[in-house]
């Protein structure tokens, strides 16, 4: 392989890795009255991470991590990644930014607790929350109730956990 080919070639595996944050936001829930907190609860040690699947079973996964992060007083991180295919560039989704701010801002709002969301613009959402998620995090993911060991949900908790993830299943009905 001459030079130039290594170089093509080193810059195309670098491609496949790509993930660029599109947005952040920190969505505190309206309900109840503002209260003065203190260093130690505006950055808690403990983050719950709560990984977007689908719509219902977020927000299954949203109530459960809501109530653990509530008596621990943790935070919630909602992680959406978005696959990008490939003919379109990593910053060109196929949906829009602002309608997914506009959804997440939605659910969200579900949670009794303070909520970040962060959207990944990526091409390969398992790589992408790996890279993301700090080592032994705590993760909680909704998915559909199923006799089958091998969905969708099931498979992500397995790869997470054997990343050395605390993994939470939520399943939905």
């Amino acid at each position: 392989m001459t030079s130039s080919g290594f170089q093509q070639y080193s810059r195309y595996v670098e491609g496949l890795n790509d993930m660029s944050l599109a947005l952040e936001k920190v969505l505190i829930p309206a309900t109840g009255h503002p209260t003065h907190r203190s260093a130690e609860e505006t950055d808690p040690k403990l983050n719950i991470a709560v990984i977007f699947t689908s719509i219902e079973c977020t927000l299954a996964a949203l109530k459960r991590a809501g109530a653990l992060a509530s008596s621990l007083g943790a935070r919630i991180t909602l992680l959406a990644p978005q696959v990008v295919p490939y003919p379109l560039p990593l910053q060109s989704p196929p949906v829009l930014l602002d309608w997914n701010e506009r959804r997440f801002r939605v659910i969200a709002n579900e949670s009794p607790v303070e909520t970040t969301v962060r959207l990944y613009l990526c091409r390969d959402s398992v790589e992408t929350l790996i890279g993301v998620l700090s080592p032994k995090s705590v993760v909680v993911i909704g998915g559909r109730k199923s006799w089958w060991p091998f969905t969708r949900e099931k498979r992500l908790a397995r790869k997470l956990r054997r990343a050395g993830h605390e993994v939470i299943l939520t399943e939905t009905e």
